[in-house]
């Protein structure tokens, strides 16, 4: 019997000790640096930074959000940040914890998720927000929210695997799943997934493709599960390494990428979801790799464990470390580009954030 445990992003950084790659795989040995700038955002110690997104339709304007009700906005580019109060939060006397942000395309709607369950709306592109009532009843906590359009279309999904759709900006959901992941998977416990039986728990981590696919890490990292529009329920894949995922994601170009502990990186064959891994050597000097992301197609940059970056500029067939921030006393946990690449951030632990400048 195996009982999981929500793990939080203050444990994400597992510094497991890899075997000595051979000198032809060390790939990470060379370095590149002046590529990014810390930014100070006089935030007390011990916040997490979580998300970051900017308003499409004014690339100067966005909101960062954090644990500990933070929520700062820039007017531009990212170079300063506010604090930013949304109103009723400060009278709730709860702490809460603000995971995801999305704007819609055209940049005038757009949504704050977190936890415990909050969500807030804009229609004016973030000069305003107004906090729209969840239902207690909600599965779990929202983990990811996507606008996709100015018409109060919007879909949400928790750590539970409960997946809403709106058509009036949150005041009613449809469910697109049947039932929660945890349901799922104790129906199908014969289902040959490793990790999967008698299970209990929630995802840790979970990613949304451009196409509305979605991959969700279990709490434990046993095994990785996705959803695709139309399917009635989420559908459990075994990992495909012996250590346990520490996160997935989409690549630009529909692919999937997979991070294990001790800091392996695989990229999925093909677009859409597989099963089927290659290992991509990134030399990590055993410290975790936390996150990656996506400039283009060529360029991709992961971060993880005590300030690690690296670099490829061959969409992650070869890769640099970046050893300017190997000092930083931080965890790096989130890499995410914006703008047509244009515009970049790494957000850590202790309200650390490092801002791209492409300088080399």
């Amino acid at each position: 019997r195996r009982d999981f445990g929500v793990a939080g992003p203050a444990a994400a950084a597992v510094t497991l000790a890899l075997s000595a790659l051979p000198a032809q795989e060390a790939l990470a040995a060379a370095t590149v640096t002046g590529q990014w700038e810390q930014v100070d955002l006089g935030l007390e110690p011990g916040v997490i930074l979580l998300d970051i997104a900017f308003v499409p339709n004014d690339p100067n304007h966005g909101f960062l959000l954090g644990t500990r009700q933070t929520v700062l906005e820039t007017k531009d580019g990212g170079k300063t940040w506010d604090r930013r109060f949304l109103g009723e939060t400060e009278e709730d006397q709860i702490n809460y914890r603000f995971q995801n942000i999305s704007f819609s395309p055209s940049g005038n709607e757009g949504y704050i998720i977190g936890k415990p369950a909050i969500l807030y709306h804009t229609t004016d592109g973030g000069k305003s927000w107004e906090r729209v009532p969840l239902s207690a009843r909600l599965p779990g906590n929202p983990l990811v929210i996507t606008a996709l359009d100015d018409k109060g279309t919007a879909e949400m999904a928790t750590d539970e695997g409960a997946i809403y759709t709106t058509s009036d900006a949150g005041q009613r959901w449809k469910a697109a799943v049947e039932e929660t992941v945890s349901a799922t998977l104790n129906r199908t416990v014969s289902s040959g997934i490793s990790g999967a039986s008698y299970y209990t728990g929630a995802f840790a981590t979970m990613a949304r493709s451009a196409y509305g696919d979605y991959v969700g890490v279990t709490s434990r990292g046993n095994f990785y599960m996705t959803w695709e529009p139309g399917q009635t329920y989420w559908q459990p894949h075994n990992r495909s390494s012996s250590r346990r995922i520490q996160g997935m994601g989409w690549r630009t170009d529909g692919g999937l990428w997979l991070i294990a502990r001790g800091g392996e990186l695989f990229f999925g064959q093909g677009e859409g979801v597989t099963e089927e891994f290659e290992q991509r050597r990134i030399g990590a000097r055993g410290f975790g790799i936390l996150d990656v992301g996506f400039k283009d197609d060529n360029e991709v940059w992961a971060a993880g464990g005590s300030g690690s970056l690296f670099r490829s500029t061959d969409g992650g067939k070869s890769w640099q470390r970046d050893k300017e921030f190997d000092s930083l006393a931080a965890n790096l946990y989130t890499v995410k580009f914006m703008n047509n690449g244009n515009t970049g951030f790494v957000l850590g632990n202790d309200g650390v954030m490092l801002r791209y400048t492409g300088l080399a």
